[in-house]
């Protein structure tokens, strides 16, 4: 399991500070929510901020398009340094070709489905996507509370690639702490997005042992 802290819940007047605790705790990746304003309502991250980060650390950067039309975007995230965009399939009327645009650019590419959409929506982009991110919460506001549901949404996606022989990593973002991850990592899940409960509960190296030693 891969445990990919999101700074949307550090300290941003210390942001240096606590990408590099994070780093030492053994965070696997780094979770970057860039969100618009507009296909989502709060507003975060640009293009320049992931290219301040970039020289802080050597954590992949996991780039989360909360972003009305991502395509837009995607050569201004690659060219800032991220390692991994992933596009929201609700945000784009083309998915496959954002995909590919974004392999293009050199950065591996993923595929986010909030709660309310059906894995059928991005079954044609599985053969060829790096990663699939379920969206365990309503994206735009960290903090909200784990919806159980989405277990199932992973153990289906997790048969899908099972059944298909692909290799997309199943990741999930939204409410991860050390009592809700259990569920979805029992259906599958890969990668384990957590903001609130690395940063503001307690030691992140203490936070992220408890995700990884949950049952």
């Amino acid at each position: 399991m891969k445990i990919a802290p999101s700074i949307l819940s550090a300290d941003f007047a210390h942001l240096a500070r606590d990408i590099e605790t994070v780093q030492a705790a053994g965070a696997d990746l780094l979770h970057v929510d860039v969100m618009d304003g507009h296909f989502v309502p709060n507003l975060t991250f640009g293009p320049s901020m992931v290219a301040a980060i970039r020289p802080v650390t050597s954590l992949p950067l996991d780039v989360h398009l909360m972003v009305s039309d991502p395509e837009a975007w995607l050569p201004a995230f690659a060219k800032a340094g991220a390692d991994k965009l992933l596009i929201h399939a609700e945000a784009t009327q083309n998915l496959y070709h954002a995909v590919q645009l974004a392999q293009s650019l050199g950065v591996q590419a993923g595929v986010v489905v909030n709660p309310g959409t059906s894995l059928t929506v991005i079954e044609e982009v599985l053969p060829i996507v790096d990663q699939v991110l379920v969206m365990t919460v309503n994206p735009g506001f960290g903090g909200q509370a784990f919806l159980p549901a989405m277990a199932d949404k992973v153990a289906r996606l997790a048969a899908m690639r099972q059944a298909h022989d692909w290799h997309f990593a199943i990741e999930v973002d939204g409410g991860i702490n050390d009592q809700t991850i259990s569920s979805v990592k029992a259906a599958g899940a890969d990668i384990f997005v957590a903001g609130s409960f690395v940063f503001t509960q307690g030691e992140p190296e203490a936070q992220m042992t408890k995700l990884r030693q949950a049952k």
